[in-house]
């Protein structure tokens, strides 16, 4: 596992795009009106999860997700196309709360220390696996990196005013084994299919079938809101929403499990124009791949209208906006309570001026011509 921040992992290949990727990452972290009482916050983790092999099938999850893509190497041998290959993924960490008592530390469920409250509830924190590939050594075959985060613990102190430890909040979470592999074969002319498969293999207690909470205890285990992104330096990813003619069968044939790969990029969008070798279709090209299990079409991209992430992307920010600002006050105390993202965004409305909320009530972002009806 990588030991730098997620943005200088991935600022290199992504730029711009890193916006969606993370866009997508945190879909459904939290939900407004991210408090921990809210029935909607009640059933977290929902996307792109990876579960122990152990237990998935007892809980109707996937133990696996595949990621199948196109790529094509521009005449560039083989042996010298190299793709990055980044798998990322969210781990539920659990969040308790410790008050200093007279006889030491006590577990409690929420503690106010200066008015300032704390609860216990869950969070995450950002893994990322990288396997660097390179295509030649990995026709006909695969080549593995592992996923090993061992188990661990946090204690962050709470002071009070004057400086003393009133409490700590204690994060713990568990230890996450699996693989990545990645193999590629050729389909066409300078064309090889690309898989990446991620597999959770750690270990976990069996699930109770008949305990509603048993996928919720369970994501402690997971790999959550895995998303693979690919990118090459000379190769170009073919978009399987809108291939070339000449390679119209070749992506039919690609298998995604639980997952959907689209084309992003920086540059003005996509790479089109020949059609292929039999000039049909126009056919669409990029250098890096978001493989998410959120349906995108290619070149997603965050509005710039958006003050910042919501954690909540199918949702509409001015309402997402205007439900936070109408909290009532006890209501507002709980969502930062709850969590330091959920602090940011109630920090980030309350910041805007009276101008912004209306930037968000809608934007023409190109013209059409009419078609007339025949």
């Amino acid at each position: 596992m990588d030991d730098v921040t997620p943005a200088e992992r991935t600022a290199e290949p992504l730029g711009k795009a890193e916006k969606i990727v993370r866009t997508c990452l945190y879909e459904g972290y939290l939900l407004w009106p991210y408090r921990r009482s809210a029935l909607k916050n009640t059933k977290r983790w929902t996307f792109g999860g990876v579960f122990p092999r152990s237990c998935a099938d007892a809980l109707g999850e996937a133990h696996r997700m595949r990621t199948q893509v196109l790529l094509d190497t521009g005449g560039v041998p083989a042996d010298r196309t190299e793709v990055a290959v980044c798998v990322r993924f969210l781990h539920v960490v659990d969040r308790g709360v410790v008050r200093e008592g007279p006889g030491g530390p006590e577990a409690v469920d929420e503690l106010t220390v200066d008015g300032e409250r704390h609860l216990a509830w869950r969070e995450a924190t950002e893994r990322e696996v990288s396997v660097p590939v390179r295509l030649g050594e990995v026709l006909g075959r695969t080549v593995r990196a592992p996923v090993d985060v061992p188990a661990g613990t946090d204690r962050e102190p709470v002071l009070d005013s004057s400086g003393r430890t009133a409490g700590a909040l204690v994060r713990r979470w568990n230890a996450l084994s699996g693989t990545v592999e990645a193999g590629a074969e050729p389909v066409a002319d300078g064309v090889f299919r690309l898989t990446v498969r991620v597999e959770n293999t750690t270990p976990c207690p069996a699930p109770d079938p008949v305990d509603r909470g048993a996928r919720e205890a369970a994501c402690a285990y997971a790999f959550v809101s895995t998303h693979t992104v690919l990118h090459s330096r000379t190769g170009r990813f073919v978009s399987l929403l809108d291939p070339p003619g000449r390679l119209r069968e070749a992506v039919s044939a690609c298998e995604n499990q639980g997952t959907w790969p689209v084309l992003v990029d920086d540059e003005a969008g996509a790479d089109t124009g020949d059609g292929g070798a039999d000039g049909t279709g126009d056919g669409s090209f990029a250098r890096t791949v978001l493989s998410s299990p959120v349906t995108l079409y290619d070149f997603p991209e965050v509005a710039p209208e958006s003050p910042g992430d919501p954690f909540d992307g199918t949702e509409i920010d001015r309402l997402l906006v205007l439900g936070v600002m109408s909290l009532a006050e006890d209501e507002k105390r709980e969502a930062r309570a709850c969590d330091p993202r959920a602090r940011e965004i109630l920090d980030r409305c309350a910041g805007l001026g009276p101008d912004e909320p209306l930037a968000l009530h809608g934007a023409i972002r190109e013209f059409r011509p009419v078609e007339e009806k025949a």
